[in-house]
């Protein structure tokens, strides 16, 4: 027996690998005409640049064409509308949602979204950016909280939230005073990354409800 090759091989064996980059889907949750919401939408694209840790894909309600009655037996052109982002949000580890705020809720296209879906959900953290008037979509915010609990999500605590957002980007769709939402942005994404880390780990061991 070779003590050096057995101490070798078990510190090769214990060395942790390194994970692959989790896969978010950012949510586009308003299909309104006249929307600012690519503006938004554009701009939290630009936090995920740089980061090794996270892959992104959009997911625009704009484009998903889901009704707001829901079927178990959807016609086919349902089911061609629901083949176009049901896979994005399966193979989805977290998701940052991204709302304005309508008559203190959220817009009907994003509860039609989630409405349509059940599985897709479970066992996966989501974020929150949120945007508005005087009250930035808190409101839409604290909604979608109890409406993520329900399906099984789990909600990071930090968000980030634009008050009277058009007055603060630019006619390039840039932020004046980019320090405070660009560490907010951070923040929430932090939290993001550790949930969605443990849980996929945590799966990754034993099925979530098992």
């Amino acid at each position: 027996m070779n003590p050096t090759t057995d101490v070798s091989a078990s510190l090769s064996a214990s060395a942790p690998t390194e994970a692959a980059p989790l896969k978010v889907a950012v949510i586009v949750g308003s299909n309104r005409e006249g929307r600012f919401g690519p503006v938004v939408a554009d701009w939290l694209l630009g936090r995920f640049r740089g980061r090794d840790d996270l892959d992104v894909e959009v997911v625009d309600t704009a484009d998903a064409g889901l009704p707001t009655a829901l079927s178990y037996s959807p016609s086919p052109e349902v089911a061609a509308e629901l083949a176009k982002v049901t896979p994005k949000l399966a193979a989805a580890d977290a998701f940052v949602v991204l709302t304005p705020e309508y008559n203190h809720s959220f817009p009907a296209s994003l509860k039609a979204l989630i409405d349509w879906h059940f599985e897709e959900w479970r066992a996966k953290p989501v974020g929150f950016v949120s945007y508005g008037g005087v009250s930035g979509g808190l409101r839409a915010v604290e909604q979608l909280r109890q409406v993520f609990a329900e399906l099984h999500a789990v909600t990071v605590r930090d968000t980030v939230s634009f008050h009277n957002a058009g007055a603060f980007f630019d006619d390039e769709g840039r932020h004046k005073d980019p320090a405070a939402p660009d560490a907010a942005a951070k923040v929430m994404l932090d939290q993001l990354v550790w949930w969605a880390s443990a849980l996929r780990d945590a799966k990754a061991v034993r099925a979530y409800g098992s």
